[in-house]
């Protein structure tokens, strides 16, 4: 079908807001899951080269483009989204690569996450990237694997842009936040526990049974209290949500398995958090799959947090996860179009109005940080 742009139903439309409809609608006619967004990168790439904006740049699936006068003296913020997505609920009525606007709705897989949010942040970058009378220097980058924190997403990239003098100060992420300023989420461990036992007979009362050494590490972890609490996240959050033991109903298990999972704050690394709960439990083994999704913090003195007060917004920690947990020391704001709760959902959608809002207020935020620094 061919998309009408002009049925977007708002009111006093951005000028860039049939743009921003028409190059979401292109991408989400492109399959562009975690891993595998070749595709889906050449046509941001093609399209950013199409506004005009010069030279830009690739590594793996990541395309970013740095403004123009940049200069080392000054902070960098970089305005940042993905481009990858999940994959599709098997509930859907509407074929996921479709674009339809319908009642002021543009329907389609990542449409709300977070494609939403790219194309408002790059149309922002595109009115903005040759100005030479801000504070900071800018970045716009749309990178891949979000939605795994891949190591060819964010984990590739940071380390590219430090490697050529380019790593930012602070960070504007896009992502679903009903244009309110995500201010803090937690971080993610995922722990492998082995409660060891001895096998033995059940009949005769013999061996060391492991299931019963994992409810007693169980109710550790349960009780789990660390000294330092995070004034912004709270406590650190554990939960055991899987366990499995033995091999028939006669013998003794002599091993006894479960995973535990850990939402962290920024009162402890990640790594401080496993040692934590190593010293917890009695018998059991910890060991995380990884310790990389770290919390993220915005201090309420740092211009991204001022610069969105002055702009009437209101700050929030978020419950869910995106690369702010990979930008390790870096300052990070999650803010953008649509809501969190579209996400991962059957026939996703985002509103034309909130890509509108979104059109008007970024550049503003902008403007707002270059005031707060």
């Amino acid at each position: 079908m061919k998309l009408q742009l002009s049925d977007h139903g708002v009111a006093s439309p951005h000028p860039m807001l049939a743009e921003a409809l028409g190059h979401l609608a292109r991408v989400i006619s492109i399959p562009s899951f975690s891993r595998e967004e070749e595709s889906v990168a050449d046509a941001w790439q093609d399209w950013l080269e199409g506004l005009g904006i010069s030279p830009v740049r690739r590594i793996h699936n990541n395309v970013y483009a740095v403004a123009e006068d940049f200069s080392p003296s000054r902070p960098t913020l970089m305005l940042n989204s993905h481009l990858d997505t999940v994959r599709p609920a098997a509930s859907y009525t509407r074929d996921p690569f479709t674009p339809a606007l319908e009642d002021g709705r543009l329907y389609g897989l990542g449409s709300n996450d977070a494609g939403a949010s790219g194309v408002a942040l790059a149309l922002s970058f595109a009115a903005m990237w040759r100005r030479r009378d801000l504070p900071f220097n800018l970045i716009f980058a749309i990178t891949a694997a979000e939605e795994v924190m891949g190591e060819h997403g964010m984990r590739a990239f940071l380390p590219h842009l430090a490697e050529r003098g380019l790593s930012p100060d602070m960070v504007i992420v896009g992502e679903p936040t009903g244009m309110q300023p995500a201010v803090a989420e937690r971080g993610l461990l995922v722990l492998d526990c082995v409660a060891p036992g001895v096998s033995g007979h059940a009949a005769r009362r013999e061996g060391v049974n492991a299931i019963y050494r994992a409810i007693e590490d169980i109710e550790l972890l349960r009780g789990f209290a660390p000294e330092r609490v995070s004034r912004v996240l709270g406590p650190i959050c554990v939960n055991v949500t899987m366990i499995e033991a033995g091999r028939q109903h006669n013998v003794v298990p002599d091993s006894c398995r479960f995973v535990a999972d850990v939402r962290t704050t920024d009162a402890y690394t990640n790594e401080a958090t496993v040692e934590l709960l190593r010293r917890c439990v009695r018998w059991s083994s910890v060991t995380p799959r990884s310790t990389r999704v770290q919390a993220s913090v915005l201090s309420e003195e740092h211009p991204m947090w001022r610069g969105a007060v002055a702009l009437g917004r209101e700050p929030f920690v978020s419950p869910t996860t995106s690369d702010m947990a990979l930008m390790h020391g870096i300052p990070s704001l999650k803010i953008g179009p649509g809501e969190s709760a579209r996400s991962h959902t059957a026939d996703e959608y985002v509103l034309a109005r909130e890509i509108n809002e979104a059109l008007h207020l970024y550049p503003r935020l902008i403007e707002a940080i270059a005031r707060a620094l």
